[in-house]
Protein backbone atom coordinates (compact mmCIF):
# COMPACT_ATOMS: atom_id res chain seq x y z
CA UNK A 1 0.00 0.00 0.00
CA UNK A 2 2.88 2.31 0.96
CA UNK A 3 0.55 5.90 0.87
CA UNK A 4 -2.45 6.20 2.46
CA UNK A 5 -5.53 6.63 -0.47
CA UNK A 6 -7.11 10.09 -1.36
CA UNK A 7 -10.26 10.55 0.88
CA UNK A 8 -12.40 12.26 -1.54
CA UNK A 9 -15.95 11.57 -2.75
CA UNK A 10 -15.24 8.03 -4.92
CA UNK A 11 -16.92 8.90 -8.63
CA UNK A 12 -20.46 8.14 -9.16
CA UNK A 13 -20.36 4.22 -9.20
CA UNK A 14 -18.46 3.90 -6.27
CA UNK A 15 -20.95 6.43 -4.49
CA UNK A 16 -23.76 4.41 -5.26
CA UNK A 17 -22.12 1.09 -4.21
CA UNK A 18 -21.41 2.81 -0.78
CA UNK A 19 -25.20 3.88 -0.40
CA UNK A 20 -26.27 0.51 -0.82
CA UNK A 21 -23.76 -0.98 1.19
CA UNK A 22 -25.18 1.61 3.87
CA UNK A 23 -28.74 0.91 3.44
CA UNK A 24 -27.92 -2.53 4.48
CA UNK A 25 -26.47 -1.97 7.29
CA UNK A 26 -29.10 0.49 8.38
CA UNK A 27 -31.05 -2.00 10.13
CA UNK A 28 -28.82 -2.79 12.43
CA UNK A 29 -28.18 1.22 13.02
CA UNK A 30 -32.21 1.54 13.60
CA UNK A 31 -32.11 -1.62 15.78
CA UNK A 32 -29.14 0.06 18.24
CA UNK A 33 -30.97 3.36 18.64
CA UNK A 34 -34.02 0.89 18.99
CA UNK A 35 -32.30 -0.25 22.43
CA UNK A 36 -30.91 3.01 22.92
CA UNK A 37 -29.36 4.59 26.08
CA UNK A 38 -31.93 3.34 28.31
CA UNK A 39 -31.52 -0.02 28.46
CA UNK A 40 -35.24 -0.94 27.12
CA UNK A 41 -35.76 -3.65 24.73
CA UNK A 42 -36.68 -3.09 21.38
CA UNK A 43 -38.32 -5.65 18.37
CA UNK A 44 -34.73 -5.61 16.45
CA UNK A 45 -32.80 -7.70 19.44
CA UNK A 46 -35.44 -10.62 19.60
CA UNK A 47 -37.13 -11.33 16.31
CA UNK A 48 -34.64 -9.97 13.42
CA UNK A 49 -36.07 -9.95 9.67
CA UNK A 50 -35.29 -9.36 6.30
CA UNK A 51 -31.80 -9.78 3.85
CA UNK A 52 -28.27 -9.28 4.62
CA UNK A 53 -27.25 -8.05 7.71
CA UNK A 54 -30.74 -7.05 8.94
CA UNK A 55 -31.39 -10.64 9.36
CA UNK A 56 -28.61 -10.31 12.35
CA UNK A 57 -30.28 -9.85 15.68
CA UNK A 58 -28.72 -6.38 17.57
CA UNK A 59 -26.63 -6.79 19.55
CA UNK A 60 -24.79 -8.97 17.14
CA UNK A 61 -22.54 -11.07 19.12
CA UNK A 62 -19.04 -11.70 17.12
CA UNK A 63 -16.78 -14.62 18.16
CA UNK A 64 -13.59 -13.02 18.22
CA UNK A 65 -11.27 -15.28 16.22
CA UNK A 66 -13.93 -17.79 16.87
CA UNK A 67 -14.27 -19.16 20.55
CA UNK A 68 -10.92 -17.94 21.23
CA UNK A 69 -11.88 -18.30 25.01
CA UNK A 70 -11.95 -21.95 24.74
CA UNK A 71 -9.73 -23.24 21.66
CA UNK A 72 -6.76 -21.80 20.47
CA UNK A 73 -7.73 -18.63 17.84
CA UNK A 74 -8.49 -19.00 14.39
CA UNK A 75 -8.72 -22.32 14.10
CA UNK A 76 -11.41 -24.43 12.51
CA UNK A 77 -12.04 -25.89 16.14
CA UNK A 78 -12.26 -22.43 17.07
CA UNK A 79 -14.82 -21.47 14.46
CA UNK A 80 -16.68 -24.01 14.66
CA UNK A 81 -17.18 -24.28 18.43
CA UNK A 82 -18.43 -20.23 17.86
CA UNK A 83 -20.95 -21.23 15.81
CA UNK A 84 -22.33 -23.80 17.79
CA UNK A 85 -22.30 -21.77 21.28
CA UNK A 86 -24.71 -19.58 18.69
CA UNK A 87 -22.24 -16.71 17.44
CA UNK A 88 -24.00 -14.63 14.98
CA UNK A 89 -20.59 -13.60 13.22
CA UNK A 90 -17.29 -15.30 12.91
CA UNK A 91 -14.17 -13.41 12.66
CA UNK A 92 -12.16 -16.09 10.57
CA UNK A 93 -9.88 -14.86 10.52
CA UNK A 94 -7.24 -12.09 10.38
CA UNK A 95 -5.82 -12.51 7.10
CA UNK A 96 -1.50 -12.62 6.71
CA UNK A 97 0.01 -13.78 3.44
CA UNK A 98 2.66 -17.02 3.06
CA UNK A 99 6.06 -16.26 0.93
CA UNK A 100 4.32 -17.45 -1.94
CA UNK A 101 1.23 -15.19 -2.06
CA UNK A 102 -1.42 -17.45 -0.48
CA UNK A 103 -3.85 -15.61 2.50
CA UNK A 104 -3.91 -17.21 5.40
CA UNK A 105 -5.75 -16.68 9.17
CA UNK A 106 -3.33 -15.85 12.17
CA UNK A 107 -3.16 -12.85 14.68
CA UNK A 108 -0.55 -11.33 13.52
CA UNK A 109 2.18 -12.24 10.54
CA UNK A 110 4.49 -13.33 14.02
CA UNK A 111 3.68 -16.88 14.30
CA UNK A 112 5.97 -17.64 17.50
CA UNK A 113 3.03 -17.65 19.99
CA UNK A 114 0.24 -19.12 17.89
CA UNK A 115 2.13 -22.27 16.22
CA UNK A 116 4.63 -24.52 17.18
CA UNK A 117 7.15 -23.22 15.33
CA UNK A 118 9.63 -22.74 17.66
CA UNK A 119 9.42 -26.91 18.02
CA UNK A 120 10.65 -27.34 14.29
CA UNK A 121 14.54 -27.73 14.37
CA UNK A 122 14.26 -27.22 10.23
CA UNK A 123 12.85 -23.43 10.51
CA UNK A 124 15.25 -22.26 13.27
CA UNK A 125 17.26 -20.21 11.33
CA UNK A 126 13.76 -18.24 9.77
CA UNK A 127 13.91 -16.74 13.70
CA UNK A 128 14.57 -13.23 12.44
CA UNK A 129 13.75 -9.95 13.85
CA UNK A 130 11.87 -6.95 11.75
CA UNK A 131 10.06 -3.99 12.46
CA UNK A 132 6.25 -4.19 11.80
CA UNK A 133 4.12 -1.28 11.66
CA UNK A 134 7.62 0.69 13.43
CA UNK A 135 7.63 -2.03 16.41
CA UNK A 136 10.86 -4.18 16.59
CA UNK A 137 9.45 -7.61 16.72
CA UNK A 138 11.64 -11.26 16.56
CA UNK A 139 10.14 -14.50 15.99
CA UNK A 140 8.77 -16.63 12.74
CA UNK A 141 6.67 -14.42 9.80
CA UNK A 142 4.27 -15.95 7.24
CA UNK A 143 5.83 -14.08 5.02
CA UNK A 144 9.25 -16.22 4.95
CA UNK A 145 7.30 -19.62 4.65
CA UNK A 146 5.16 -21.06 2.07
CA UNK A 147 2.10 -22.25 2.40
CA UNK A 148 3.05 -26.10 2.52
CA UNK A 149 5.70 -25.17 4.58
CA UNK A 150 3.28 -23.45 7.10
CA UNK A 151 0.74 -26.39 6.79
CA UNK A 152 3.26 -28.76 8.78
CA UNK A 153 2.47 -26.45 11.64
CA UNK A 154 -0.39 -26.73 14.20
CA UNK A 155 -1.55 -23.48 16.56
CA UNK A 156 -1.17 -23.32 20.33
CA UNK A 157 -2.75 -21.24 22.88
CA UNK A 158 -1.65 -17.72 22.67
CA UNK A 159 -2.52 -16.89 26.12
CA UNK A 160 -1.60 -19.78 28.43
CA UNK A 161 -1.44 -17.56 31.66
CA UNK A 162 -4.86 -16.61 31.35
CA UNK A 163 -6.24 -19.62 29.85
CA UNK A 164 -4.41 -22.61 30.30
CA UNK A 165 -7.35 -24.90 29.72
CA UNK A 166 -7.12 -24.04 26.12
CA UNK A 167 -3.68 -25.62 25.92
CA UNK A 168 -5.19 -28.73 26.12
CA UNK A 169 -5.56 -28.43 22.33
CA UNK A 170 -2.31 -27.28 21.46
CA UNK A 171 -1.10 -29.20 18.21
CA UNK A 172 -4.79 -30.43 17.24
CA UNK A 173 -5.36 -27.90 14.44
CA UNK A 174 -3.40 -26.54 11.61
CA UNK A 175 -3.22 -23.17 10.15
CA UNK A 176 -6.24 -22.21 7.28
CA UNK A 177 -6.21 -20.43 4.43
CA UNK A 178 -8.65 -18.01 3.51
CA UNK A 179 -9.77 -20.16 0.46
CA UNK A 180 -10.68 -22.74 3.09
CA UNK A 181 -12.57 -20.81 5.28
CA UNK A 182 -14.69 -19.74 2.53
CA UNK A 183 -15.30 -23.30 1.26
CA UNK A 184 -16.32 -23.97 5.29
CA UNK A 185 -18.57 -20.85 5.10
CA UNK A 186 -20.30 -22.41 2.38
CA UNK A 187 -19.80 -25.90 4.21
CA UNK A 188 -21.46 -24.81 7.75
CA UNK A 189 -24.16 -23.21 6.01
CA UNK A 190 -25.71 -26.17 4.19
CA UNK A 191 -24.96 -27.99 7.43
CA UNK A 192 -26.29 -25.82 9.61
CA UNK A 193 -29.15 -24.58 7.29
CA UNK A 194 -28.93 -21.16 8.16
CA UNK A 195 -26.52 -18.24 6.31
CA UNK A 196 -23.13 -18.40 8.49
CA UNK A 197 -21.39 -14.62 8.65
CA UNK A 198 -18.17 -14.39 8.69
CA UNK A 199 -15.46 -11.02 9.40
CA UNK A 200 -12.01 -11.23 8.20
CA UNK A 201 -9.46 -8.00 8.59
CA UNK A 202 -7.15 -7.27 6.48
CA UNK A 203 -3.44 -7.04 8.89
CA UNK A 204 -0.77 -4.35 8.35
CA UNK A 205 -1.76 -4.36 5.15
CA UNK A 206 0.51 -1.29 4.32
CA UNK A 207 3.53 -3.57 5.29
CA UNK A 208 2.94 -6.05 3.20
CA UNK A 209 1.90 -3.72 0.24
CA UNK A 210 5.69 -2.66 0.47
CA UNK A 211 6.58 -6.18 0.47
CA UNK A 212 4.90 -7.14 -2.72
CA UNK A 213 2.54 -8.58 -0.98
CA UNK A 214 -0.80 -6.55 -1.33
CA UNK A 215 -3.48 -7.65 0.51
CA UNK A 216 -6.53 -6.49 -0.77
CA UNK A 217 -6.16 -7.66 -4.66
CA UNK A 218 -5.53 -10.84 -3.28
CA UNK A 219 -8.75 -10.92 -1.36
CA UNK A 220 -11.05 -9.41 -3.49
CA UNK A 221 -9.80 -11.90 -5.78
CA UNK A 222 -10.75 -15.02 -3.67
CA UNK A 223 -14.58 -13.25 -2.68
CA UNK A 224 -15.39 -13.09 -6.65
CA UNK A 225 -13.89 -16.60 -7.24
CA UNK A 226 -16.48 -17.97 -4.58
CA UNK A 227 -19.06 -15.22 -5.34
CA UNK A 228 -18.64 -13.57 -2.50
CA UNK A 229 -18.10 -9.93 -3.10
CA UNK A 230 -21.23 -8.52 -3.57
CA UNK A 231 -22.99 -5.92 -0.88
CA UNK A 232 -25.55 -8.59 0.54
CA UNK A 233 -22.94 -11.17 1.08
CA UNK A 234 -22.34 -12.68 4.48
CA UNK A 235 -18.72 -11.70 4.90
CA UNK A 236 -17.74 -7.80 6.38
CA UNK A 237 -14.22 -6.97 5.64
CA UNK A 238 -12.26 -4.89 8.59
CA UNK A 239 -9.09 -3.19 8.24
CA UNK A 240 -7.25 -0.97 11.36
CA UNK A 241 -5.80 0.98 8.23
CA UNK A 242 -8.76 3.40 6.96
CA UNK A 243 -6.73 3.54 3.15
CA UNK A 244 -7.57 -0.35 3.21
CA UNK A 245 -10.85 -0.21 3.62
CA UNK A 246 -10.66 2.45 1.10
CA UNK A 247 -8.83 -0.01 -1.51
CA UNK A 248 -11.04 -2.63 -0.75
CA UNK A 249 -14.29 -0.21 -1.47
CA UNK A 250 -12.67 -0.08 -5.08
CA UNK A 251 -12.58 -3.93 -5.71
CA UNK A 252 -15.38 -5.51 -3.85
CA UNK A 253 -18.99 -4.12 -2.67
CA UNK A 254 -18.92 -6.26 0.49
CA UNK A 255 -19.55 -4.19 4.12
CA UNK A 256 -16.74 -2.41 5.23
CA UNK A 257 -15.77 -1.42 9.04
CA UNK A 258 -12.74 0.56 10.27
CA UNK A 259 -11.02 -0.39 12.92
CA UNK A 260 -9.96 1.86 15.60
CA UNK A 261 -7.61 1.82 18.45
CA UNK A 262 -6.50 4.26 21.30
CA UNK A 263 -7.76 7.45 20.78
CA UNK A 264 -4.37 8.97 20.86
CA UNK A 265 -3.12 6.34 18.20
CA UNK A 266 -2.27 7.20 14.81
CA UNK A 267 -2.75 4.14 11.79
CA UNK A 268 0.42 2.97 10.55
CA UNK A 269 -1.22 4.16 6.48
CA UNK A 270 -1.11 7.33 8.29
CA UNK A 271 2.47 7.40 9.45
CA UNK A 272 3.78 5.86 6.33
CA UNK A 273 2.01 8.99 4.57
CA UNK A 274 2.88 11.84 6.89
CA UNK A 275 -1.03 12.02 7.89
CA UNK A 276 -1.09 13.75 11.85
CA UNK A 277 -4.62 13.05 12.44
CA UNK A 278 -5.37 10.45 15.47
CA UNK A 279 -7.76 8.17 16.47
CA UNK A 280 -8.82 11.03 17.85
CA UNK A 281 -9.40 13.10 14.88
CA UNK A 282 -11.12 10.24 13.26
CA UNK A 283 -14.48 9.82 15.94
CA UNK A 284 -14.68 13.82 15.64
CA UNK A 285 -18.16 14.46 13.28
CA UNK A 286 -16.12 15.31 10.51
CA UNK A 287 -13.92 12.40 10.81
CA UNK A 288 -16.99 10.06 11.12
CA UNK A 289 -18.61 11.98 8.42
CA UNK A 290 -15.58 11.35 6.22
CA UNK A 291 -15.69 7.54 7.11
CA UNK A 292 -18.72 6.89 6.02
CA UNK A 293 -18.01 8.36 2.63
CA UNK A 294 -16.20 5.00 1.67
CA UNK A 295 -17.26 1.89 5.35
CA UNK A 296 -20.55 1.10 6.47
CA UNK A 297 -19.35 0.97 10.26
CA UNK A 298 -16.37 1.65 12.83
CA UNK A 299 -15.16 -1.05 15.33
CA UNK A 300 -13.72 1.21 18.10
CA UNK A 301 -11.85 -0.25 20.95
CA UNK A 302 -14.34 -0.13 24.15
CA UNK A 303 -12.30 2.18 25.87
CA UNK A 304 -13.68 4.99 22.96
CA UNK A 305 -17.25 3.91 23.96
CA UNK A 306 -16.70 4.34 27.67
CA UNK A 307 -13.81 5.43 29.13
CA UNK A 308 -11.45 4.51 32.41
CA UNK A 309 -10.56 6.10 35.10
CA UNK A 310 -6.49 5.75 36.25
CA UNK A 311 -7.48 2.74 38.35
CA UNK A 312 -9.11 1.22 35.44
CA UNK A 313 -13.00 1.88 36.26
CA UNK A 314 -15.55 2.93 33.65
CA UNK A 315 -16.21 6.55 33.44
CA UNK A 316 -19.12 8.05 31.54
CA UNK A 317 -19.92 7.12 28.06
CA UNK A 318 -18.43 9.40 25.33
CA UNK A 319 -20.98 10.61 22.29
CA UNK A 320 -19.33 8.37 19.66
CA UNK A 321 -22.54 6.20 19.38
CA UNK A 322 -24.75 8.23 18.65
CA UNK A 323 -22.13 10.71 16.75
CA UNK A 324 -21.35 7.43 14.58
CA UNK A 325 -25.32 6.26 14.23
CA UNK A 326 -25.87 10.19 13.04
CA UNK A 327 -23.96 9.26 10.34
CA UNK A 328 -25.52 5.88 9.21
CA UNK A 329 -22.89 4.12 10.92
CA UNK A 330 -22.54 0.58 12.71
CA UNK A 331 -20.51 -0.13 16.09
CA UNK A 332 -18.78 -3.11 16.34
CA UNK A 333 -16.79 -2.51 19.45
CA UNK A 334 -14.10 -4.93 20.63
CA UNK A 335 -13.02 -7.41 22.57
CA UNK A 336 -15.35 -8.38 25.55
CA UNK A 337 -13.85 -11.47 27.57
CA UNK A 338 -14.55 -13.40 30.78
CA UNK A 339 -11.35 -13.18 32.70
CA UNK A 340 -10.51 -10.38 35.10
CA UNK A 341 -7.44 -8.96 34.00
CA UNK A 342 -9.83 -8.34 30.45
CA UNK A 343 -12.61 -6.45 32.38
CA UNK A 344 -13.03 -2.87 33.28
CA UNK A 345 -11.74 -2.89 37.39
CA UNK A 346 -15.22 -2.12 38.76
CA UNK A 347 -16.28 -5.92 37.43
CA UNK A 348 -13.47 -7.94 38.58
CA UNK A 349 -14.03 -10.74 41.06
CA UNK A 350 -10.81 -11.62 42.95
CA UNK A 351 -7.11 -11.49 41.26
CA UNK A 352 -6.87 -15.07 39.67
CA UNK A 353 -5.51 -14.36 35.81
CA UNK A 354 -7.37 -17.23 34.50
CA UNK A 355 -10.58 -16.47 36.73
CA UNK A 356 -14.00 -14.92 35.32
CA UNK A 357 -15.75 -11.82 36.71
CA UNK A 358 -18.45 -10.32 36.30
CA UNK A 359 -18.99 -10.17 32.94
CA UNK A 360 -22.54 -9.85 32.69
CA UNK A 361 -22.53 -6.41 34.50
CA UNK A 362 -19.63 -5.30 32.01
CA UNK A 363 -21.93 -6.16 28.97
CA UNK A 364 -25.08 -4.70 30.34
CA UNK A 365 -23.33 -1.43 30.37
CA UNK A 366 -21.74 -1.65 27.59
CA UNK A 367 -25.18 -2.65 25.66
CA UNK A 368 -26.78 0.49 27.46
CA UNK A 369 -24.75 2.83 24.97
CA UNK A 370 -26.43 1.95 22.16
CA UNK A 371 -24.00 -0.37 20.54
CA UNK A 372 -24.64 -2.42 17.90
CA UNK A 373 -23.04 -5.82 18.24
CA UNK A 374 -19.10 -6.50 20.19
CA UNK A 375 -16.33 -8.85 19.48
CA UNK A 376 -16.21 -11.69 22.02
CA UNK A 377 -14.16 -14.25 22.78
CA UNK A 378 -16.43 -16.11 24.45
CA UNK A 379 -19.84 -16.11 22.18
CA UNK A 380 -22.09 -18.26 24.45
CA UNK A 381 -21.65 -15.16 27.93
CA UNK A 382 -22.45 -12.59 24.99
CA UNK A 383 -25.55 -14.10 24.07
CA UNK A 384 -26.33 -14.97 27.33
CA UNK A 385 -25.99 -11.16 28.06
CA UNK A 386 -27.86 -10.29 25.24
CA UNK A 387 -30.84 -11.93 26.17
CA UNK A 388 -30.65 -10.69 29.69
CA UNK A 389 -30.49 -7.33 28.26
CA UNK A 390 -33.44 -7.56 25.28
CA UNK A 391 -35.80 -9.33 28.18
CA UNK A 392 -35.17 -6.64 29.99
Amino acid sequence: MGTQQSQEPQESKKQARGTGRRALLGAAVLGGAVLGLSGTAGAAGAKPAGRGLRSLPVPTIIGHRGASGYRPEHTFGSYELALDLGADIVEAGDLVPTKDGHIVCRHEPEIGGTTDVANHPEFADRKTTKVLDGVSVTGWFTEDFTLAELKTLRAVERIPANRPHNTLYNGRWEIPTFAEVLKWQDEQTRKRGKQVWIYPETKHPTYFRKLGLGLEERVAKLLHRHGKDKRNSPVILQSFEPSSIQRLNKLVDNPLVVLLSGATTRPWDFVEAGDPRTVADLITPKGLREIAGYAQGIGPTLDLIIPKDANGNLTTPTTLVADAHKRGLVLHPYTMRNENPFLPANFRKGTDADAYGDVFGAYRTYFATGIDGVFTDNPDTGLLAREDFVNG
